[in-house]
């Protein structure tokens, strides 16, 4: 089976977990993470119906970002303050925003660029150590922080879940979409109508992440790779 048919089978089982758990399939957006594959392998991903790719080094985003203009790129990676004006030239989405030091120079560099970044803010649902991310009670600082900024515009939140657990990713997702509920009552409504976001799902339980309210599911393996087996969730 090739990356196309990779793609539609994904796309397929999207829409099916979707309608099982009473949610419009066009509500969730996959992203094709491709930070570990060529420009070849993107172009197959397109022709399977495809249209928007993750990535998490600068150089790579801007490479390929370059060859497939008409398509929607995402930053998915650790931001790093001296690459942050290559990020914010490629990204159309920054999945990786916890710094108010980052969230100062994306603003900076998106006025630079004639542009109004939109970004999410990555939270550390689990607390595991090994994961970056803001702890849910200093979210509401930094999204307070970002409303200040005129060329920052945040549309939700961001997590990943501990690897391998299921109830730890039913509970990691469910936990960042009653954050985002919590935090979507204290908004005006302006504000409210465009934090709509939640990226959180990877190949190995995105399914999950559907379940708890995902909007975005970013999958790579289950695309790019054809040793990928599906974990049934």
């Amino acid at each position: 089976m090739g990356i196309e048919q990779r793609f539609e089978r994904v796309a397929d089982e999207v829409a099916e977990v979707c309608r099982a758990a009473g949610r419009n399939p066009g509500e969730v957006r996959i992203v094709a993470v491709s930070k570990t594959v060529g420009p070849e392998a993107v172009r197959q991903a397109v022709t399977g119906g495809a249209h928007d790719f993750g990535e998490n080094r600068p150089d790579s985003l801007m490479e390929k970002a370059a060859l497939y203009p008409d398509e929607t790129w995402h930053f998915i990676g650790n931001i790093q303050s001296r690459r942050i004006p290559a990020i914010v030239g490629s990204a159309t989405l920054i999945h990786s925003l916890y710094e108010e030091r980052h969230a100062r120079k994306i603003d900076e560099a998106a006025a630079a660029a004639g542009k109004v970044q939109d970004v999410l803010l990555e939270v550390n649902v689990s607390g595991e150590a090994s994961k970056s991310g803001l702890a849910p009670d200093d979210v509401a600082k930094l999204l307070d922080v970002c409303g200040q900024l005129s060329h920052v515009r945040v549309r939700g939140l961001m997590t990943m879940a501990p690897r391998g657990e299921r109830c730890a990713a039913h509970d990691a997702f469910e936990g960042l979409a009653r954050l985002q509920a919590v935090l979507r009552s204290g908004m005006r409504a302006d504000r409210a109508a465009v934090f709509d976001g939640l990226s959180m799902g990877m190949s190995e339980d995105w399914r999950e992440a559907v379940r708890a309210g995902a909007t975005i599911v970013r999958i790579g393996r289950a695309i790019f790779d054809d040793a990928f087996e599906d974990v049934p969730f």
